[in-house]
């Protein structure tokens, strides 16, 4: 099927190569021309794993780039729109969204043929029933439902293993405002002939997508409060004490043949400093606002966020309790990106925890394998970046882990290499205990033992 993609972002480039991996012509509309270059090159603008040899392998052939959303439209039969809608603090900004409405409704407005208008954007339930609705119906002089048909496709795709995501779905939802367009969003995921297709109305299908994410925060969230509270217990620690949640059969299934099943929603059942990123701070806090506005509370999110606000100070105060005066010492960050896989910085819990130690006349040095600048929030003159993990702990008193990059793991060696012992502070527990001198982690109660502790991790989310 030809479709035109309206936003060339992360979710826009990641969902159009996909497709037209699977045959189908894609456009992909972007307003910033150096971004339509680079797409046409086949050069992939954002860091995402296996995004390159996808567009190495489909642009030019099936998937293309413009700025011009009237051509794009004119040779589509569908067309997504995959524009940002940022929390503002109240509600989702819905310029973007809107701008896109109007855009190919515009394009429409000459077309004499059915077309499929499709909302992948995470938005506030009613949004495309009523916002882009009447937008399109606006702008196009033609009827919802008979010239044209409005869908809701949300995305479910997770920075780092989006192609994956994308590629091997674990549902498709197909949301619709009458059934013709639900039959004809079917036929554009005919290609997943093996996956679980939820048809619904296009209100339930942005519901869907505010619950999914909740949901994974919530566990998160949830996580790191048994986590704080097994730092004040002595010789407990939250990963064996996650471990064993995580055996219940509910959540980790024993088959009949006596294999135990670990589904990925247990990695969320997992203490660390915190969550961050595009998506879950957002949709939590837009799911809230949206909840009182319509005179619902929203008691267990509330607690949510509160607690992720939180646990950026808690890690910080693991540093603080074997170092309480930081003049003159030397604390090596690791970590900026929010999750490892990714250079997204937005809300990433390494921003609160270098905040807090701006004012602490400490040296802060800061290392990410994948960014290499500081994010605006924390741009001083007071950090210095460091090129590898062997120069960021060279000169460190303190290594405080923030994101589980892969690479951390070797902390130990870099460290026992550089004949260097310094207070090793992880915000992830992925490291094994017994390799430092000097080792605080989240969730870790006080040893009333001399012996260090055992190096059982769970992993972290």
């Amino acid at each position: 099927m030809r479709i035109a993609i309206v936003g060339g972002g992360y979710v826009g480039l990641v969902s159009g190569a996909c497709l037209a991996a699977h045959g189908h012509e894609i456009v992909i509309v972007e307003s910033d021309p150096n971004k339509v270059k680079l797409i046409n090159q086949g050069n992939c603008p954002i860091f995402e794993a296996g995004l390159p040899e996808l567009l190495t392998k489909t642009v030019g052939k099936s998937l293309k780039a413009t700025d011009r959303i009237e051509d794009a439209i004119a040779v589509s039969e569908a067309s997504f729109i995959a524009v940002g809608t940022p929390f503002d603090g109240d509600s989702i900004d819905l310029t973007q969204i809107e701008q896109a409405a109007r855009d190919i409704g515009g394009a429409l407005k000459n077309s004499s043929s059915y077309h499929l208008v499709v909302v992948k954007s995470t938005v506030v339930p009613g949004t495309t029933d009523n916002t882009v609705a009447t937008l399109l119906e606006q702008t196009s002089g033609k009827k919802l439902g008979v010239d044209f048909g409005l869908g809701m496709n949300p995305e479910f795709l997770k920075e780092g293993t989006a192609v994956e995501d994308f590629m091997t779905p674990d549902r498709i939802v197909l949301g619709g405002n009458d059934t013709k367009a639900q039959d004809k969003l079917a036929q554009i995921y005919d290609c997943f002939a093996n996956t679980d297709k939820v048809r619904v109305n296009n209100t339930t299908a942005e519901m869907i997508k505010y619950a999914s994410n909740s949901l994974l925060a919530t566990l998160i969230s949830f996580s790191n409060e048994i986590g704080n509270l097994c730092k004040a217990l002595p010789d407990t620690d939250v990963t064996s004490v996650l471990a064993g949640v995580c055996l219940d059969k509910r959540l980790s299934p024993i088959m009949p043949s006596g294999e135990r099943i670990t589904p990925e929603i247990t990695s969320y059942l997992a203490a660390g400093c915190g969550f961050g990123g595009s998506c879950f701070p957002k949709d939590v806090n837009a799911l809230r606002k949206f909840s009182a506005q319509h005179g619902v509370g929203s008691t267990v999110l509330d607690a949510v966020i509160d607690t992720n606000k939180k646990q950026p100070e808690q890690f910080v105060q693991l540093l603080n309790e074997s170092m309480p005066d930081l003049t003159g010492k030397t604390v090596a960050i690791l970590g900026l990106a929010f999750k490892p896989g990714t250079d997204d910085t937005r809300e990433s819990p390494a921003i609160s925890v270098i905040q807090q130690l701006l004012n602490t006349n400490a040296k802060l040095v800061v290392y990410d394998p994948i960014v290499d600048s500081l994010p605006p929030e924390i741009a001083s003159s007071e950090i210095s970046m460091a090129k590898n993990l062997k120069d960021a702990t060279s000169q460190a008193d303190a290594v405080l882990l923030v994101t589980a990059w892969e690479e951390f793991h070797g902390l130990a060696d870099v460290l026992n290499a550089q004949n260097k012992q310094p207070l090793v502070v992880d915000g992830r527990r992925m490291l094994n205990p017994a390799d430092f001198d000097q080792y605080r982690g989240i969730g870790l109660g006080p040893r009333t033992q001399n012996d260090k502790p055992d190096g059982n991790v769970a992993s972290a989310a």
